[in-house]
């Protein structure tokens, strides 16, 4: 089983008792908290390393480690063989602060997207359009329905209904 498998596995398992749940994500909620702000106190320098090495710098258990490598692999600029990784893979936690803001405020994470270090990191009105863009993504517009005797949107210059409105 690799290391992703497990970390679902313990994550996601079924017969923890819904206390038993909340205090899981509790603890693991405050790790992954503490690990962004240490990253995003020196967001240039490009933290590299096994996921073991890093469980160690920022002293959590390499399950832990692999659930936050999961979460943030998304914002990497390069991403990580997290499928395939295992202890002693090499990982790169070079990310991109504008798709790190928005992915944070897509997974409804407020703890992480109002840390205060992203005070000094994007400017206020940067990460409006951020927190607007993210939000608007997962909002489904309709265009507008095509009636009966509208123009047929092909270009024939038919009616809808007399063109490809015919078939419906």
């Amino acid at each position: 089983m690799s290391l992703l498998q497990e970390w679902r596995a313990i994550a996601y398992e079924q017969e923890k008792t819904p206390k038993e749940d909340q205090l899981f994500w509790a603890n693991y909620f405050n790790i992954e908290k503490g690990i962004y702000e240490q990253l995003l106190a020196d967001p240039n320098t490009v933290v590299e390393g096994t996921v073991e090495e890093l469980a160690s710098k920022y002293n959590t258990n390499l399950s832990m480690m692999v659930g936050f490598l999961d979460g943030i692999n998304d914002s990497l600029k390069v991403q990580n063989p997290i499928e395939e990784m295992e202890a002693t893979t090499k990982v790169n936690l070079g990310f991109d602060l504008e798709k790190l803001y928005f992915n944070m405020v897509g997974a409804k994470a407020e703890w992480l997207y109002e840390l205060p270090a992203w005070d000094n990191l994007l400017p206020e009105d940067k990460r409006k359009e951020l927190f607007r863009t993210s939000k608007l993504s997962g909002t489904v517009i309709k265009d507008k329905k095509i009636g009966r005797n509208d123009p047929c949107p092909c270009g024939s210059g038919k009616k809808y209904k007399k063109c490809c409105g015919a078939n419906l």
